[in-house]
């Protein structure tokens, strides 16, 4: 499966100002005031993803210190009475219908759900689609330094009785380390996690519907994938909650600094009742 490269991201993100640039001189219409919007966010958004290919493609082939850390967030979560990935892999493993589900589930859903959701949110509820965008751009962020202290995943520590439950039913991400289209020893935090609670919780937030529910099922089986797997820990996951929860804060924390330093609204001009008495005729 292979994303788009950041080159190509970079051509469709000054093909999108281009088109923003030329529709601003337009006369307007009402398609140049539709168009207007949509180049603009989807030039921010090409660009966004062009930094994250960039930032993902440094040379962190090394391995320095990740399996230790690997068995230290293990041993970490045995001691604060975690349930442990074994018994959740063993369960899918013992089911194979199961074990299907969560493997392509890995591979193949978090990217399509959240191109829908911002292509949603933009459409149908633009209020609220800056603070979801931003506080995916400001988690991936968070994400990617994290990703400087390198972490194995547990199908990386075998000897602890992981094992990569792709190499079962034959859909896997990742080949040899330094290949594939993600990180080997990025396993903490999960932007699986990331993007899932992006998705879930921005529906929660943005629609009153009875149908909001639903999508809460995308973070679930987003968390059982990871972890079932084998491929993140469940401290992973709790990271990657908690950069969630600092990124929303961020946001609104900034809007109050902004909204606090915007010139107060003028009130609306008085009327001197006296005055205006004085210039009616007699």
């Amino acid at each position: 499966m292979r994303w788009p490269t950041w080159n190509q991201a970079a051509v469709a993100a000054l093909i999108s100002v281009a088109v923003y640039l030329v529709a601003r001189r337009s006369r307007p219409t009402r398609f140049t005031t539709a168009l207007l919007p949509a180049a603009k966010e989807f030039a921010l958004i090409a660009g966004l993803y062009t930094i994250w290919r960039l930032a993902r493609e440094l040379p962190f082939t090394h391995e320095a210190g990740a399996i230790d850390r690997g068995r230290q967030i293990n041993d970490f979560q045995q001691a604060i009475g975690l349930p442990s990935e074994l018994s959740l892999q063993r369960f899918v493993i013992d089911h194979d219908v199961l074990g299907w589900l969560m493997n392509y589930y890995y591979a193949i859903a978090h990217v399509p759900a959240l191109v829908a959701f911002l292509i949603w949110m933009f459409v149908r509820h633009r209020d609220h689609y800056p603070r979801w965008r931003t506080a995916l751009a400001v988690v991936t962020a968070c994400c990617l330094l994290v990703r400087f202290v390198r972490v194995a995943p547990p199908r990386l520590v075998p000897e602890l009785g992981y094992i990569d439950l792709s190499s079962i039913h034959g859909l896997s991400v990742y080949g040899p380390v330094g290949t594939g289209v993600s990180d080997q020893f990025a396993a903490m935090p999960s932007i699986h996690i990331a993007w899932a609670a992006v998705v879930s919780f921005g529906i929660l937030a943005s629609t009153t519907s009875r149908w909001r529910w639903v999508f809460v099922g995308h973070i679930v089986l987003t968390t059982l994938a990871v972890s079932a797997t084998g491929h993140h820990w469940w401290l992973d996951s709790v990271v990657a909650f908690l950069l969630l929860g600092v990124a929303l804060a961020a946001d609104t924390a900034a809007r109050r600094i902004v909204a606090r330093s915007r010139p107060p609204l003028a009130p609306p001009h008085s009327v001197d009742v006296g005055a205006v008495r004085e210039l009616e005729p007699n």
